[in-house]
């Protein structure tokens, strides 16, 4: 069992001390009744007069972007795709859920003496209603109830800001809406939040504890936490006021030699930044032809440059599935891993740790995905927890708010998605008043769309369907924009901070343009086919556009959106997505999903 760490009245506190804080856990497993770890240790080596081999496996199962699912995930985020034996594809349907992880991860650690839980951010926000409106701290249960060890923030730890991160951390009743249930406070996690890229930009202090030492029977493990650097441009910006986002490379190799300094050779680092691998297949080989030659995006400059103290890194933040090794600084093979999404996978990798050098036998270390399968027990102590927290939302939860007639989808891969037409639609039909905003148009950031609108058994779409649809309550605002400034807007989804991975606005229905592929950079926005209603934009006149409070702010790489004047605060996201399913459904007239051609591409 996972000794539980103890936590003083002050708590692990916001701007702790930096690396004099990491905390060091204990993890005692027993092993099945007749196994013979010391004879298998000897084998292995010889032991060291105490029944420990010289060579031990070490397992470290580790996760990513569960974003608060509990409950089982439905259509497209339910769904995985597997390369088959003969080189074809299946999809597998139904896997997720955390009462089905939390098994899983029980039934890997059986007979592992050595074996560590680990995660790399986003593992709240953004979440489904039965987490989310609670602030998350239902998740939060349930990963000390699946015994995390240790878990790097991500960007969405930080979507209520620093303070509220710090309550998740060291426990406490909400300081708005106090305690959820009557005679319980909030005791936080159980495990360490490390946030070594997060500081202080004023003292320089990390905002948390930057790494954790792992230990038992002498192995020792450290573990260092980071976020992207990005993730100011990402989050809200009144929530991180002076907080500094580090770059991911200097501050794991800076905390690699503190480690080294206090004796510990075996190093993984926790990375909320990920890569875009050559297939979304679960189980892709992306070290086909050669080391980490299937993948792209961040993670593969990061893993290039990370120092090769480091032996594995546990990524995450693309939602992708991948396990290869890219070459470290020296060229030699280094693995990194990440586990998509929603808790329908988990990574389970082999960490050889030698006690004679304290550290870690590189060419033996292996790591695969695993499925979350349904088709397992549910973890009890899980269940019941869904159950009492689900308890406390029905009442608001399962209020009708409209109808559709088939399910509206989220996809991934595409530029513009069904569902992201609805909410622009709705953003533009909620703001078009004079009284409102007077919004012409309305913009809608891709990352801020969560699930799909999966249709039930009689098209009703509930309150708890469009939380997890729209779970970040975000306030709309509608602001004046010149015809050049929404075009430098469309360029800058493909360019710019947007270059290398592009975010691709959702429009409401009465615009469109074109985007060339064939093109790059800003190139890739064909301007003379931007449409308002038909008529070409014209660059110098004022057009009023809605949007949500996190675009107005210039986040996801859209500064030009921060230029807006007049600005009006309106109704949340939510609120405009609830009132616009209420008067645009019924159950004799459900809404379908609107057509996908605002957009054309050239490919």
């Amino acid at each position: 069992m996972a000794v539980k760490r103890s936590k003083s009245k002050a708590g692990r506190r916001i701007l702790a001390a930096g690396a004099g804080l990491a905390t060091v856990g204990a993890l005692v497993a027993a092993l099945p009744a007749g196994a013979s770890q010391d004879a298998a240790d000897a084998a292995a080596g010889g032991t060291n007069g105490k029944g420990w081999g010289r060579m031990v496996d070490v397992q470290l199962l580790s996760f990513n972007d569960l974003h608060g699912n509990l409950e089982p995930p439905t259509g497209s985020s339910a769904r995985l795709t597997r390369v088959k034996e003969d080189g074809s594809t299946e999809q597998i349907n139904d896997i997720g859920g955390a009462e089905y992880l939390a098994t899983h991860l029980e039934q890997a650690r059986a007979g592992h003496r050595y074996s560590i839980t680990a995660a790399a951010g986003d593992m709240i926000g953004a979440s489904p209603l039965v987490s989310g409106i609670f602030h998350d701290e239902p998740t939060i249960e349930a990963l000390n109830e699946m015994k995390l060890d240790v878990s790097s923030v991500g960007n969405h730890e930080f979507d209520e800001g620093a303070r509220e991160l710090a309550r998740i951390q060291n426990g406490g009743c909400h300081p708005v809406e106090g305690c959820f249930e009557e005679g319980k406070t909030f005791e936080g996690a159980n495990f360490p939040y490390l946030a070594a890229n997060v500081t202080d930009e004023k003292s320089g202090k990390p905002l948390l504890d930057p790494y954790f030492i792992w230990e038992k029977d002498g192995v020792r493990i450290g573990f260092i936490g980071v976020t992207l650097e990005g993730t100011a441009n990402i989050v809200s910006a009144e929530g991180i006021k002076g907080l500094k986002f580090g770059d991911e490379v200097e501050t794991i190799n800076k905390y690699a030699k503190v480690l080294e300094r206090k004796g510990v050779k075996s190093i993984v680092a926790l990375l909320h930044e990920g890569g875009l691998p050559a297939s979304g297949a679960y189980n892709y080989d992306c070290d086909t032809p050669g080391a980490g030659a299937g993948i792209s995006g961040p993670i593969v400059d990061i893993a290039k440059n990370v120092t090769p103290q480091v032996d594995a890194l546990v990524t995450g933040h693309t939602h992708q599935a991948y396990a290869c090794t890219v070459p470290d600084p020296s060229g030699k093979p280094r693995t990194v891993t990440s586990a998509a999404s929603f808790g329908r996978l988990y990574t389970d990798t082999t960490l050889t740790y030698d006690r004679r050098t304290k550290d870690i036998v590189r060419t033996a270390v292996t790591s695969a995905n695993h499925v979350v399968t349904r088709d397992v027990d549910e973890h009890s102590a899980i269940r019941d927890l869904i159950k009492r927290w689900k308890a406390l939302a029905a009442p608001i939860a399962n209020r009708p708010v409209g109808y559709i007639g088939e399910s509206i989808e989220n996809p991934n891969g595409v530029y513009e998605k069904p569902l992201g037409n609805l909410i622009a639609d709705a953003q533009l039909a909620g703001l078009s008043p004079a009284d409102k905003g007077g919004a012409q148009l309305a913009l809608m950031n891709p990352g801020g769309v969560r699930a799909p609108l999966t249709k039930r058994e009689n098209g009703v779409v509930t309150y708890g369907d469009a939380y997890t649809v729209q779970p970040f309550t975000n306030m709309m605002t509608v602001v004046d924009l010149t015809g050049a400034q929404l075009v430098t807007a469309l360029q800058q989804q493909v360019s710019g901070a947007n270059l290398a991975a592009p975010k691709i606005l959702q429009v409401s229905k009465n615009f469109s343009y074109t985007l060339d592929t064939t093109k790059t950079g800003a190139d890739r926005i064909v301007v003379d086919s931007v449409r308002l209603n038909g008529e070409p934009i014209d660059p110098s006149k004022s057009y009023r556009v809605a949007m949500n409070e996190f675009l107005t702010g210039g986040g996801d790489g859209f500064p030009v959106l921060a230029s807006g004047t007049n600005k009006l605060v309106g109704a949340s996201d939510l609120d405009v997505f609830i009132a616009y399913l209420t008067a645009n459904s019924s159950a004799a007239e459900p809404l379908r999903a609107p057509a996908t051609d605002r957009i054309t591409v050239i490919k």
